[in-house]
């Protein structure tokens, strides 16, 4: 399927839902509005609102420090996760040794270490980031320890038959080798990288789009939560097709990288 055919796919996908949600909030099916719009508000009141933000430019200084605070859990979480998947893929004994507590730190809620953050680190952006960084670091870091550990162990023989150092191996083979499950982690870190700064904000903060959220949340301003969500949906996409040209970039030796031609 080309390029154009699947973007005008997914574009009638979105249309159909927005068209659903505006008729089932506003038109009355069987003498009843099946989308209250108390509850569910409807397209485009939330419209009205996005537009309202931006050309007020309100929503600048939020959007800048979400930004911020997504784009250092991502970039923190994701080289950590990549260095110690890395680490303990290469040494197995140092893997053996801190799986159980590796599994009992990734088993913690995010939501319970949000506070202790921010009493640690303040209502700043740092607080968030932490939280971002504890969501992303471990999807890259098992994405990427299991990659190294799938290497074929026959490229691995003939590599060393071949008499490659280990310097060789790890460009040549190792690296390759994690490249697929590392983008295939970074996709998803992107959403996770800014939940975390959302939540942070959402449970404490004076900025940010998790901040505006929940002020509409609290005045039960249900257009404008809504609203919030929209910007931080397109937020991540565009963030995530930043990523998507990097991962075509490093993964040129691949064909249809991405699945779509």
């Amino acid at each position: 399927m080309s390029r154009p055919t699947l973007f005008a796919l997914q574009i009638l996908v979105a249309v159909v839902c927005i068209v659903l949600w505006q008729v089932l909030s506003t038109v009355p099916v069987f003498g009843k509005i099946l989308l209250p719009p108390f509850f569910f508000s409807n397209p485009l009141d939330v419209f009205s609102q996005i537009v309202k933000w931006f050309s007020s430019g309100v929503i600048w200084k939020h959007l800048g420090i979400t930004l911020t605070e997504s784009l250092l859990a991502f970039v923190i979480g994701s080289a950590g996760g990549v260095l110690v998947g890395f680490w303990f893929a290469r040494q197995p004994l140092v893997a053996a040794v801190f799986d159980p507590y590796v599994k009992m730190v990734n088993a913690l809620p995010r939501v319970v270490l949000a506070p202790i953050f921010a009493l640690w680190l303040g209502l700043g952006i740092w607080s968030k980031v932490a939280l971002g960084v504890t969501l992303v670091f471990f999807i890259v870091f098992f994405n990427v320890y299991q990659g190294v550990k799938e290497v074929s162990r026959t490229v691995l023989d003939n590599g060393r038959m071949l008499g490659m150092s280990e310097r060789q191996l790890m460009r040549h083979v190792y690296w390759p080798s994690a490249l697929s499950w590392m983008f295939s982690s970074l996709h998803t870190s992107v959403g996770f990288a800014v939940v975390g700064a959302v939540v942070g904000e959402y449970l404490g903060s004076a900025a940010g789009l998790g901040y505006l959220i929940q002020q509409a949340e609290g005045v039960f301003d249900v257009a404008g939560v809504f609203a919030g969500m929209f910007v931080l949906s397109a937020f991540v996409i565009l963030i995530d097709y930043g990523v998507t040209l990097v991962e075509r970039r490093l993964l040129v030796w691949r064909p249809n990288v991405d699945g779509r031609g």
